[in-house]
C-alpha cells in the first residue's frame, strides 16, 4: 500500500501509513463476530420471553438497529473505530488526516450496501488495491480513507542519536517541535545524504530555518544533524 501525506501546522510533510487489505479483512472478521454474537444471545433473549406474534416484531426491531447501525454508531461516536479497527489500530480517517465530519461517515456507511453487503466486499478489495490510498468505493465518494496507527519505524528512522555528556544545544528553539516533525526531518536528510541530493538538504535547511526562525551558523548539512541532536537532548531532559 501507498502512503499519503499530511501536512502539519508547521507545514511540514507527515505520512500516514494506509492500513493493509490484510488488516481490515481482519478488523471485519472481529466486527462480524461481534454481531455475530450479538444476533445469537438477543435471539435466545427474546425465544425465552415467550412472545406472540403482535409483540415480537417491535422486540425484533429494537434488536436489530444496533445491528443495522453497528459501523456507523461505532464509527462515528468512537472517533474512526470500531471494535474491530481498534483491535488492529486502524483508523478512519479524511485524506488529510483529520476526523471525518457526521456526512462523510454516512456516505461510507451507505455504500457498504455496494462495497461489501451486495458483493461479498469483492467491489471494496478492488478498489482498495486499484486506488493506491486505502479507500473503497464508500471512502471514495466520502473523501475518507483508513490508515494504520502501528509504528511501522526501522531503526535508522528513530529519532535515538547518542550524544556526549557534555553535549551542548546551539538551538532552544528545536522545543517547538514534534516527534512526528523531526522523525520526518530525520528520514528526508538521511535519505538526501544517502543519495547525495546536496538540494534536497539545502531546502530541508531553508525549510527548518524559517520555521524555528533562526539565522544558521553552520553548512546545511550541519544545519540539519545539529538541529536532529539538539532535539534529542531537550527530550531527554
Amino acid at each position: 500500500m501507498d502512503n499519503f501525506q499530511i501536512e502539519t501546522a508547521q507545514n511540514i510533510g507527515i505520512h500516514q501509513n494506509v492500513a493493509g487489505i490484510g488488516e481490515r479483512i481482519v478488523a471485519f472478521i472481529i466486527d462480524s463476530i461481534i454481531l455475530i454474537f450479538y444476533s445469537i444471545l438477543s435471539s435466545l433473549a427474546i425465544a425465552g420471553l415467550g412472545l406472540d406474534g403482535g409483540e415480537l416484531w417491535v422486540y425484533y426491531l429494537v434488536i436489530g438497529l444496533p445491528l443495522f447501525l453497528y459501523y456507523l454508531l461505532w464509527e462515528t461516536f468512537n472517533n474512526g473505530r470500531t471494535p474491530g479497527k481498534a483491535a488492529m489500530q486502524l483508523r478512519v480517517v479524511r485524506m488529510d488526516g483529520a476526523r471525518p465530519r457526521f456526512n462523510q461517515y454516512i456516505v461510507r456507511w451507505l455504500l457498504r450496501i455496494i462495497d461489501i453487503s451486495l458483493t461479498s466486499g469483492g467491489v471494496a478489495v478492488v478498489t482498495i488495491l486499484l486506488n493506491g490510498k486505502g479507500q473503497r468505493l464508500g471512502d471514495l465518494a466520502a473523501g475518507t480513507t483508513v490508515i494504520t496507527e502501528k509504528q511501522q519505524v526501522g531503526l535508522s528512522q528513530t529519532l535515538l542519536i547518542d550524544l556526549p555528556d557534555d553535549y551542548e544545544p546551539s538551538y532552544p528553539q528545536v522545543t517547538v517541535l514534534k516527534d512526528k516533525d523531526v522523525q520526518e526531518i530525520k528520514r528526508l536528510y538521511t535519505d538526501a545524504k544517502q543519495f547525495g541530493n546536496q538540494k534536497i538538504i539545502d531546502i530541508l535547511s531553508k525549510k527548518v530555518s524559517e520555521l524555528l526562525e533562526v539565522e544558521p551558523r553552520e553548512r546545511p548539512y550541519d544545519f540539519i544533524q545539529i538541529i536532529l541532536e539538539d532535539y534529542n537532548y531537550y527530550t531527554r531532559q
